[in-house]
């Protein structure tokens, strides 16, 4: 009897304590942490070159066209990066990837262009600021403005209910000579033209709920150069 009884206390300990498992006190069981390979989210990088509304001249295997230029950034902990570069005359789209922080890149000259950097890590994407400059051309004695920058609203944004929406953007030129801006507003996709020679960035206009607002800003310089900031919207509720 005593022998049966040691045999069935053994089993009880065997089984019971497989139950623990090993290096946990509390007797739970163990749930083992998955680690994400791409734990760590990307980050943006600092754009160094073509600086932000600035006229390039340091292009190489310079033709009467094109001219390769430097672009340069802030590298970071980011596994490789995708540099986009548009052209803002035709809106063709160039995209070289690269491990660098530094990647020649062929493009026109006498043309404004707008870039930005993609940084990439595993499947963590983080985009840089977009900064926009001229590419510097042969015999070129005047530049005509940058497009103006859209600040408020923003393309597509909804705006409550109101009577009126203030409308805010921002002009730049390597010649220093802007003159005014031409500001069109309207209810269609072609909208007229609202205020013209306006000195100041921004303007308030009337509107109502319910409807979908097209406008776009004209900027001209002292030489009659002018540029296009393109069409955007938004949605009064």
């Amino acid at each position: 009897m005593r022998h049966i009884t040691y045999i069935f206390c053994l089993v009880f300990l065997v089984f019971g304590c497989s139950n623990n498992p090993i290096n946990d006190p509390e007797g739970g069981e163990e749930n083992p942490i998955e680690v994400d390979p791409d734990l760590g989210a990307a980050t943006a990088v600092n754009l160094y070159f073509p600086q932000e509304n600035s006229l390039c001249n340091l292009g190489t295997n310079q033709t009467l066209t094109e001219s390769t230029v430097f672009f340069e950034w802030q590298e970071n902990d980011s596994d490789n990066y995708k540099i986009v570069i548009k052209n803002s005359s035709n809106g063709n789209i160039v995209e070289r990837d690269s491990n660098e922080d530094i990647i020649p890149i062929t493009i026109q000259r006498a043309t404004v262009y707008k870039w930005y950097v993609i940084s990439i890590k595993g499947s963590r994407t983080e985009e840089s600021e977009t900064w926009q400059f001229y590419n510097a051309g042969p015999g070129v004695q005047s530049y005509a403005p940058f497009p103006a920058a859209i600040l408020a609203p923003s393309m597509a944004q909804p705006i409550p209910t109101t009577n009126s929406v203030i409308l805010q953007w921002t002009g730049s030129d390597v010649d220093a000579d802007i003159v005014g801006y031409d500001v069109y507003f309207g209810t269609i996709e072609t909208p007229s033209l609202l205020l013209s020679e306006l000195i100041t960035n921004e303007t308030t206009v009337d509107v109502s709920s319910n409807t979908i607002y097209y406008w776009k800003v004209i900027t001209k310089d002292s030489l009659g150069n002018t540029s296009d900031s393109g069409l955007y919207q938004f949605k009064v509720l």
